[in-house]
């Protein structure tokens, strides 16, 4: 008997699953969890009952929507490897040379997906439709769209091609290329190729190459002046393709300059565009539109990129990779700068017979987990923590025990302005609120060594004259104000809630860990502005103060004095569905909430600094003021 592909790509999974699980123990991080004889992961409750880790869930993943492309005589034939996969594929052509963000424009025809199969006819795309002039090359670029049954579109990609018929695969950027850690004397250029290649780029008659045949490429560039444009091409399988980028200007230079912020881009309402498989990519097109037409330096997005909340990690890649081409035409150009968010999640989950759900990070760690998952799609800097390894809870001081911060909680400076990206859904463990039996993080937290590296990095920022602002980012606010009372950092007023680390509950509770939080960023800086959030899918912005009340009525816990004010500006509204206003004891200190879509702009000059919010939808402004004189 023969499985058909469909069964053959559940078994592979599940031996994947199972194979995995042998090679590997259970983190001492964690409790009433083994493998079983059979390699299966197992927790235990505690009426002793055990319950077997619900396997890989089926999904589509990147590799499968690449499309294993082959060329044909009269144009290109794709494999998605899925016999369940049926819908259309939207395909046009791309010209690289008539725009500035280049798209495709796609044909009068669809070609139909029977079975995981599509052809597109390259041969009746000429003569009145050839807008590439790929018949007198013998050279072209196309875009497609993969659609299923349900009109969801799937995946949007890129492949070239060679010949007049029969035609032939060509080596191809399957994303980016994208800026990354701007300095004043040049950049970090990542893109993606087909095929393993080694690749350059060349910038201001400089020639910067791969070390050596690669897929995924991150090629450094040097040498270059302060505050300058450069062009730059990228030269890859005997083709090339040319963008711009400016270089940041030397620290404390003073100069105008502005960046924006938003989060939560994950799928929206509405269908189309807004449900990307994982990503709403018409708000996320609308807002680096609006980012290009303003210039702004960089774009800071502080997590819920996509949907996640996944087992596997090549479906997490897929959901990435629509993010980053909704971004791509625009990021080309300047940086944007991603942090995690809770949907960024990569779990283990176990339902019981009461349809209770455990859920935690996947292991091991430094292969399969959320973090790691995360540090791969994006290329961000190396100047974190180094993981929760040595905090007081560490199970074992010999042995690495936890997720790495690589790539997932850092800072970066720009000119006088530094921003410090914190990751409060590391080690994330979504059912921890309900049941601390497996143990894992609380949603919102910061645990010991991060705490610890943004005291020391705090203070070197606070000595370094060339920083006249600090922003401070991550997911979840301080102080939620719609959607999330009953969590962030918060929890209905109840500092129960924390982290479980080897069985054991860490000392300080949610709220004592914010007012630690508070008091390093109002009462011992000087220099941070605002705390930039998102988790709630609103935008509005919150004083934070001497007069805010920030306790429940009957805390018996010693209260933190704030000594001044800065701001909490909350915004979640860059497409994930909406969520209204809660009344909660810091309301009265709240302004200008709306569940409109927004994307802030922060206004530098010099040490004075504007806030400007707008509908990327509508251009419509929505809020201004004055952050710092």
């Amino acid at each position: 008997m023969s499985l058909t592909p469909f069964l053959l790509r559940i078994f592979l999974l599940w031996f994947l699953f199972i194979s995995t699980a042998l090679a590997q123990s259970v983190p001492a991080v964690y409790s009433h969890l083994t493998f079983n004889k059979q390699g299966q992961l197992v927790m235990q409750k505690e009426n002793g009952r055990q319950i077997t880790a619900n396997p890989a869930s089926f999904c589509y993943t990147l590799t499968q929507m690449i499309g294993a492309p082959q060329g044909t005589k009269d144009g290109l034939a794709f494999n998605f490897q899925d016999t369940t996969l049926n819908g259309i594929m939207y395909y046009g052509f791309i010209n690289y040379q008539d725009s500035r963000y280049p798209q495709p424009v796609y044909f009068k025809t669809v070609a139909k997906i029977k079975k995981g199969k599509a052809k597109i006819n390259l041969l009746a795309m000429g003569g009145k439709y050839d807008m590439i002039d790929w018949e007198d090359t013998g050279y072209g670029a196309i875009g497609y769209r993969v659609l299923n049954e349900r009109g969801q579109i799937i995946y949007i990609g890129h492949l070239n091609f060679s010949g007049k018929g029969p035609f032939r695969v060509g080596q191809t950027l399957t994303e980016g290329p994208f800026i990354n850690l701007l300095t004043p004397q040049g950049a970090t250029i990542s893109f993606k190729t087909l095929t393993k290649e080694k690749c350059r780029i060349t910038v201001h008659n400089q020639t910067f190459s791969d070390p050596q045949a690669a897929i995924k490429h991150e090629i450094r560039i040097g040498g270059l002046e302060p505050d300058k444009a450069y062009s730059y091409t990228v030269h890859f399988g005997g083709q090339t393709q040319s963008y711009s980028f400016h270089t940041a200007p030397q620290p404390g230079s003073r100069r105008p300059f502005l960046f924006a912020y938003a989060s939560d881009s994950r799928s929206g309402r509405g269908g189309g565009e807004r449900d990307v498989y994982g990503v709403n990519f018409y708000m996320m097109k609308k807002i680096m539109a609006l980012n290009s037409f303003k210039k702004v330096a960089f774009m800071q997005f502080t997590g819920d990129l996509v949907n996640g909340y996944l087992s596997n990690g090549a479906e997490m890649d897929l959901q990435m990779a629509n993010w980053k081409r909704s971004i791509e035409p625009f990021a080309h150009y300047f940086p944007v700068i991603a942090a995690m968010g809770n949907h960024e999640a990569l779990i283990y989950s176990f339902s019981d017979k009461e349809k209770h759900r455990y859920e935690i990070d996947r292991f091991p760690f430094a292969r399969y987990s959320a973090e790691t998952v995360f540090s791969r799609n994006f290329v961000n800097p190396l100047n974190g923590p180094l993981s929760e390894d040595g905090a007081p809870y560490d199970p074992d001081p010999q042995k690495t025990d936890f997720p790495s911060y690589k790539e997932n909680a850092f800072y970066y400076i720009y000119d006088n302005v530094a921003v410090i990206a914190l990751n409060s859904n590391y080690w994330y463990a979504p059912s921890l609120k309900h049941s601390p039996l497996l143990g894992g993080n609380l949603h919102a937290y910061i645990m010991d060594q991060q705490l610890k590296w943004l005291k020391h990095t705090l203070n070197k920022l606070e000595k370094d004259t060339r920083i006249d602002h600090i922003f401070i980012t991550e997911h979840t606010p301080f102080f939620p104000n719609g959607g999330h009372g009953s969590n962030d950092m918060w929890y209905g007023g109840s500092n129960k809630y924390r982290p479980v680390v080897a069985g054991k509950a860490v000392t300080k509770g949610i709220i004592q860990r914010r007012d630690q939080l508070l008091d390093l960023l109002v009462n011992q800086s000087q220099k941070v502005r605002a705390i930039l959030t998102g988790d709630e899918h609103n935008y509005c912005r919150t004083e934070i103060g001497p007069q805010t009340p920030i306790y429940p009525k009957k805390y018996t816990l010693p209260k933190l004095k704030l000594q001044r004010a800065i701001w909490q500006i909350n915004n979640g509204s860059a497409g994930a569905p909406y969520y209204a206003q809660e009344k909660l004891p810091w309301s009265d200190w709240t302004q200008n909430f709306t569940t409109q879509n927004v994307v802030v702009y922060f206004h530098i000059n010099g040490r004075s600094l504007r806030v400007e919010v707008r509908n990327p939808d509508t251009l419509e402004p929505v809020d201004e003021m004055v952050l710092h004189k």
